[in-house]
């Protein structure tokens, strides 16, 4: 079956109410899990609440029974992969076990600029990234002591203590369509690879060919769970798709792989992802406001699926 998820852009004006408020729509109204962004600010446009990755994560794990949860993605680029692999291990016990960690190499120029961190061009990113991967996998899944030595981490003789509560440690999400540099780090290091904005071909093909990068690693291509995110315009009605599209035209957001429409558009749609290979679609939900519409299409989609 399906895996269908919400995920909001924690840079969009989330705050502790509005959060509070997603966090227990999403629990009540059966998704599998809730996922969010990890921004300071959005890549343009007015500077919005933005509530704190970690913060915000260990609030839902004591105050959620039943979902999934995690950052889609958090960034090496202003996050120490030490740190992240510390507050993960401790927020997944917190939870009982529902904490996915996705992790990326950090894209925003605007924030990086803003804050003082240094985003590097691609080639170095993507090198501290590899070896962040390669931080926080060897700290969340091993119990012995780990040493590193690499350009941008250097670890001596370091466990983590309280261990993990997973055997294997918290499950590690890698996200991204680059098939140079990011399906490769997917193959090696990921529990999960998460697609960003395709369709149901492009899916395919990508999943496809991180099946061969998988083998080529020495792993099984189901040792890697297959997950995408796409943008979400949904409606009850037709003349509520219209309301929210404001004038917007439904084709170019179509093109981009977006899923718009009401139940029955929603339900085919997500039936294609599940033939193509998905196992979880993260639906992301621009509008935080609109509650009743993230309960509408639970009612509406979930039990087709």
């Amino acid at each position: 079956m399906l895996e269908v998820a919400i995920m909001i852009e924690g840079q969009d004006g989330i705050d502790w109410p509005r959060w509070k408020r997603i966090v227990r729509t999403v629990e009540d109204a059966g998704y599998a899990a809730l996922h969010r962004s990890d921004h300071f600010t959005n890549p343009s446009g007015p500077v919005k609440d933005a509530l704190e990755l970690w913060a915000s994560l260990t609030w839902l794990a004591e105050n959620t029974e039943r979902i999934e949860f995690g950052p889609l993605v958090t960034p090496v680029s202003f996050r120490h992969p030490v740190i992240t692999a510390w507050q993960a291990a401790a927020v997944d016990g917190l939870s009982g076990g529902r904490l996915r960690l996705g992790l990326g190499a950090g894209w925003q120029e605007r924030e990086h600029t803003a804050f003082g961190f240094e985003l590097l061009d691609a080639e170095r990113r993507f090198a501290r990234f590899e070896e962040g991967l390669e931080v926080v996998t060897r700290l969340l899944r091993s119990a012995e002591p780990v040493s590193f030595e690499g350009e941008f981490y250097r670890l001596r003789g370091a466990v983590l203590l309280p261990r993990p509560a997973r055997p294997g440690g918290v499950p590690v999400v890698v996200g991204g369509n680059g098939p140079r540099r990011t399906l490769p780090l997917a193959a090696r290091y990921a529990d999960e690879w998460n697609g960003l904005f395709l369709d149901a071909k492009r899916f395919a093909g990508l999943s496809a060919r991180l099946d061969e990068m998988v083998e080529e690693a020495g792993r099984r291509p189901e040792e890697v769970r297959r997950s995408l995110m796409v943008r979400a315009v949904f409606g009850r009605t037709e003349a509520r798709v219209r309301e929210k599209l404001g004038g917007a035209p439904r084709g170019a957001l179509e093109e981009q792989a977006a899923i718009v429409g009401t139940a029955g558009e929603f339900v085919e749609r997500l039936g294609e992802l599940q033939e193509a290979g998905a196992q979880r679609v993260m639906l992301q939900w621009l509008e935080t406001d609109d509650l009743e519409g993230i309960e509408e299409l639970a009612s509406g989609v979930l039990p087709q699926l």
